[in-house]
């Protein structure tokens, strides 16, 4: 049979642009940037950490254990102050077109990502300009007394004392591993902001191009030590709008859409040219009350404003069925759970807490939102509206203001806020990836503690939960904390979503991940 040279061409071209079919997902927002270390949102994690980067350990939610990444084996000292880990071998590091690595993963790099966060005299400390943020939340400066090479694929931290948060904090996106020999080249042409734009890892996608607010787009990094992702390209389709994100799906135009709103969900249930896909989420929406901003520095009036909250309504309306009330920081399913049940709407005990604390007429604050829904906030203007009206019944006037994500997180960690709407998505099943970084005075200064509160008796609580082993010590300290951020009222608790995705009949190999974060390496869209 003669086969006719040109047919057989377009059919090797078709087959070529099969094969090499995108992946796109519609996202929420674009990211602050690509080195994950500065930043704390989970817009960053999804955009960096997921995509570009990997950690000598994650979290498999699945079993809800610690897994080997680029650490095949770790030991730990029998005092619990030294951890050894042994590096996989030949991890190689992303190509691209402004670096071209020359070794695989070493020690080295491993000892290079930690210390730049944690030595203040390190030559790359000072090129995260707002510092970082979990690292200095969670005190590992303080922790980490030492970090050693024992040979090229063997590292060993020593620990100033013994910490049971230290291996799951590994897993989180700033403990990512960077490429020690990309630092010392862009160090050496005075260029460390590119870690921020250009960045270089071992993970599964690599940077390819960013237009902030449009695109995103990776390439599949071929020699990536887990296996080639299962799609040659991925594309984040940056849409603020959650509408949109479903729409852009229905049109062919994404494959999944992240953070769909409730009305949406419903919807998509309903047509069989959607899947929708879902898990409880281990996350907990909020609203925080500066306690640095006069009068929401007297605990009457923080009180006063969460008894005038009304939940019930709030969650009918803006979540409709597709989250949990909540009523502690913490998730339900978190062990060492403890719900506040002293509290339920009463705004006539919140107008005399008011009156009690000097504030009989009330007085006036701001409310800040997001512009765009996402899954801890599916509709901000809607809820800033519903605890606006709440307040208003009590005598507090609320002025609402709307700011851009990027900008509210930035001042927000400022602490310029007065109420804030904001929500945190542990990375781990552990309570103290809730507790440290959102009530440790640590947390002021990286500016994740929203309520801005320092109280060395909570402090403490938090801190001695975390220097021992035992489960049953650790929860009567954290259950003895989360008393005290009850009756500090540091928080209005608002609610304990599903995390859903709406995707094509077509993708295949997508997991919901309760701690929100994605792994693309086993997807593809038929």
């Amino acid at each position: 049979m003669n086969i006719n040279p040109a047919i057989a061409l377009i059919g090797i071209l078709l087959s070529g642009i099969s094969h090499s079919k995108a992946l796109t997902v519609c996202t929420e927002a674009s990211p602050d940037g690509f080195d994950v270390v500065q930043y704390n949102s989970l817009t960053n994690t999804n955009a960096a950490a997921d995509t570009i980067f990997n950690r000598l350990l994650e979290y498999d939610a699945s079993s809800g254990k610690l897994v080997p990444s680029l650490a095949q084996q770790w030991q730990v000292s029998a005092d619990g102050l030294q951890y050894t880990f042994k590096l996989r071998a030949k991890v190689a590091f992303q190509r691209t077109d402004y670096f071209q690595p020359t070794r695989a993963l070493n020690a080295d790099d491993v000892i290079f990502s930690f210390q730049r966060m944690l030595d203040p005299n390190h030559p790359w400390h000072a090129s995260a300009p707002n510092g970082y943020p979990h690292a200095q939340s969670f005190g590992l400066g303080k922790l980490v007394k030492d970090i050693r090479k024992i040979d090229d694929l063997t590292v060993q931290f020593t620990l100033q004392q013994a910490d049971a948060t230290f291996l799951p904090l590994l897993s989180m996106g700033f403990a990512s591993i960077y490429s020690a020999q990309y630092a010392a080249q862009l160090l050496a042409t005075n260029q460390q902001n590119a870690f921020n734009s250009k960045p270089i890892g071992t993970g599964p996608f690599a940077l390819r191009s960013f237009q902030k607010d449009a695109v995103i787009r990776f390439d599949a990094h071929p020699q990536y030590f887990g296996g080639k992702p299962k799609s040659d390209k991925l594309i984040y389709a940056i849409t603020p709008d959650p509408v949109v994100r479903v729409q852009k799906v229905k049109a062919g135009e994404c494959q999944i859409a992240l953070g769909p709103k409730p009305q949406e969900i419903t919807a998509a249930q309903q047509d069989k040219n959607l899947k929708v896909l879902s898990t409880p989420m281990f996350a907990t929406a909020f609203v925080a009350l500066n306690t640095q901003h006069k009068p929401l520095d007297k605990v009457e009036v923080r009180q006063a404003l969460k008894l005038a909250f009304d939940q019930k309504t709030y969650l009918n309306q803006v979540f409709q069925g597709t989250a949990t009330a909540a009523n502690s920081p913490l998730p339900p399913a978190t062990w060492s759970y403890l719900g506040d049940k002293e509290t339920s709407y009463n705004s006539t005990k919140a107008k005399a807490l008011l009156a009690k604390a000097g504030f009989p007429n009330g007085f006036d604050t701001t409310i800040w939102i997001r512009p765009a829904g996402s899954t801890l906030n599916p509709n901000p203007r809607l809820g800033g509206e519903l605890l606006q009206a709440d307040l208003a019944k009590i005598g507090v006037r609320a002025e609402l203001k709307t700011i851009e994500w990027g900008e509210l997180i930035k001042r927000a960690k400022a602490g310029e806020h007065d109420i804030l709407f904001m929500g945190w998505s542990g990375d781990n099943g552990d309570p103290d990836n809730f507790l440290t970084p959102q009530f440790a005075c640590a947390s002021l200064e990286s500016g994740l503690n929203f309520a801005r509160f320092c109280l060395p008796q909570l402090d403490a609580l938090i801190k001695k939960g975390r220097t021992t082993a035992n489960i049953n010590e650790r929860s009567n300290q954290y259950q003895a904390a989360q008393k005290i951020i009850a009756q500090q009222a540091l928080w209005i608790p608002l609610a304990h979503p599903l995390t859903s995705v709406i995707t094509t009949p077509k993708v295949s190999g997508y997991v919901v991940n309760p701690f929100g974060r994605q792994n693309w390496l086993n997807v593809r869209s038929q």
